[in-house]
């Protein structure tokens, strides 16, 4: 009965002994459980993301890539990159508030050069009054793993990730990766280019198109019409009036200065209180019409 008595409470007597002592007690153990949304994680301490992240795409070897985390510990925080998903940051630190949060989830590619060149993961967590993002080199490397971390300006981050799948000279190409038909529109802007039938600014738009119809860039969400328009809205008829009679007094001066300059105009079938839209002094006829490339503001020829 007395071993049992003393193996049951003998642990408890010591830490009261080490306690009355004034010795110290150290803690060993993780302060944190890394992972976005790991199943270790109480639910209301979980990541919360912003939005989802793309759809794999990119060189097709790079695939084998997706549903795997990769680690990276500098100092106090610990840093975690899941290619196609997300790039968390946690503090290994006992304070109350340690940070640990998203620093980007999976976005699109930077592509440079016919060139996968930089992944990138945008919408973390806020920082100030925008987002946290990163930008994901890949290297050529003996294994798979996070290699550097860095911070070259606030709340945007630089990863190096060095993985054999990048080693070959042609393993980050986009063209190769392009289906048949994708490939054809390349061929055709690129002859356009050299035939000096585009400028290098439509050029460039041509080819982001292209990348986004190829799923290797996030295509902008097309605003609505009431955010493009620069049309203010009257609050009350008042408004309205005045608003329309600076106009009128506008089109009296307009319509005096081209008198004055022996100028002539004319209004607008059926509207003649509108402002008067000046005669066009030659016309020619369009060059573009026989062009078959997609309409862009880029496009120039001779005349």
């Amino acid at each position: 009965m007395s071993c049992i008595f003393a193996s049951r409470y003998l642990p408890w007597l010591t830490l009261l002994v080490s306690l009355v002592s004034g010795g110290k007690m150290k803690i060993v153990e993780e302060p944190n459980t890394f992972g976005l949304n790991s199943h270790l994680l109480a639910q209301g301490s979980r990541l919360q993301a912003r939005v989802k992240p793309s759809p794999v795409s990119g060189p097709p070897h790079l695939a084998r890539l997706a549903g795997k985390c990769f680690s990276y510990i500098e100092s106090t925080y610990k840093y975690e990159f899941c290619p196609f998903h997300n790039v968390t940051q946690h503090e290994q630190s006992f304070r109350w508030n340690a940070y640990s949060g998203i620093l980007g989830i999976w976005h699109e590619w930077e592509i440079h050069n016919n060139t996968f060149s930089v992944m990138w993961m945008r919408e973390g967590d806020s920082c100030g009054n925008k987002n946290r993002q990163t930008k994901v080199l890949f290297t050529c490397g003996n294994s798979s793993k996070l290699a550097r971390v860095s911070e070259p300006q606030t709340c945007v981050y630089s990863f190096t990730f060095e993985t054999p799948l990048v080693c070959h000279k042609h393993s980050l190409l986009v063209y190769p990766v392009l289906s048949e038909k994708l490939q054809k529109e390349w061929d055709e802007i690129e002859q356009a280019r050299y035939d000096e039938l585009i400028t290098e600014q439509g050029y460039k738009k041509m080819l982001k198109d292209l990348f986004e119809e190829a799923g290797f860039l996030k295509k902008v969400q097309a605003q609505t019409q009431e955010e493009n328009t620069h049309t203010p809205r009257h609050q009350s008829l008042e408004q309205c009036t005045q608003d329309f009679d600076k106009q009128h007094a506008e089109i009296e001066r307009l319509r005096s200065l081209l008198t004055q300059h022996n100028i002539s105009y004319e209004a607008e079938p059926g509207r003649p209180e509108t402002p008067l839209t000046p005669r066009p002094l030659t016309s020619r006829p369009s060059v573009l019409q026989d062009q078959h490339l997609r309409g862009d503001t880029g496009i120039v020829a001779d005349v």
